[in-house]
């Protein structure tokens, strides 16, 4: 058995609930952040080319542009919570650690709080004052205990950072088209290789993955607005609808139809 379920809770963030027998998620990312609890089996992930196994009770905290991909540990399958959580929104919420520091960490308390946390909101939807103050305080603790600050140096040289951000740029803004290596060598002023391998360093996923995140969250905003998913497949630049269906399910679990109906959908309760 494979399925996923979505609820929309406060401030842009979705919650979702999976349990997934035999899916394999491929390498992607997202452009907030991914924070949740596995709740039983093995989910296994690598995540800047680390594997991990998190077992039940096990936090998985994905930073916006995170590259991972999923899949079971034993054949039992695995099943898990996630919020997917606004950049914006994490930003407003704390003036300290802004990122976490590794994407795996077992903590039993944390995952608890999250769990009944999680349930009391999808309970309760329309109480938006206490479900902000409550993921507000949430977040800030979750990110005290196990965030970061940026390290100096951390990253690519102001100049290096300067180019590749164009080529980001670039992406975000053409992505419905065909674009190559090519073009953002051009834009780069890069050779391809140099390019490629620049681009990977600095963000810890090759250009393609990072065009296919982007084309993934255009394809959800669209989907929202009620776009059918012919068109949405050719706005965001996939050849055709079977072309988008694969990706968005490689990236999000779901095909584009199902995850339709979830926004259309009475939000889940516990």
């Amino acid at each position: 058995m494979n399925q996923a379920i979505f609820g929309q809770l406060n401030n842009g963030v979705t919650l979702m609930r999976a349990d997934f027998s035999d899916h394999a998620f491929e390498r992607h990312s997202h452009e907030g952040f991914a924070i949740g609890v596995t709740t039983y089996g093995i989910q296994r992930f690598r995540c800047k080319g680390t594997q991990y196994d998190s077992r039940p009770g096990d936090l998985v905290l994905f930073n916006p542009d995170d590259d991972h991909d999923g899949c079971r540990g034993t054949a039992d399958g695995f099943r898990y919570t996630m919020w997917y959580v606004p950049d914006a929104f994490v930003a407003s919420c704390v003036e300290g650690n802004r990122y976490f520091s590794s994407p795996h960490a077992p903590d039993r308390q944390l995952a608890d709080a999250f769990g009944a946390l999680s349930a009391s909101l999808t309970r309760t939807p329309a109480e938006s004052l206490r479900a902000e103050s409550l993921m507000r305080a949430f977040l800030g603790t979750m990110l005290a205990r196990h965030g970061e600050r940026p390290q100096p140096g951390a990253g690519p040289s102001t100049m290096g950072s300067a180019t590749l951000a164009r080529v980001k740029d670039y992406i975000r803004t053409y992505h419905a088209r065909d674009i190559t290596v090519a073009d953002l060598a051009s834009v780069a002023g890069l050779s391809r290789a140099h390019l490629t391998r620049a681009f990977t360093a600095a963000y810890h996923m090759p250009p393609h993955v990072y065009l296919n995140a982007v084309r993934i969250a255009q394809a959800q905003a669209l989907i929202r607005l009620g776009t059918p998913l012919a068109a949405v497949a050719l706005e965001c630049g996939f050849a055709d609808q079977s072309h988008l269906t694969r990706r968005f399910k490689g990236s999000v679990g779901v095909t584009p139809s199902a995850w339709q109906k979830m926004q259309c959908a009475t939000p889940f309760t516990s």
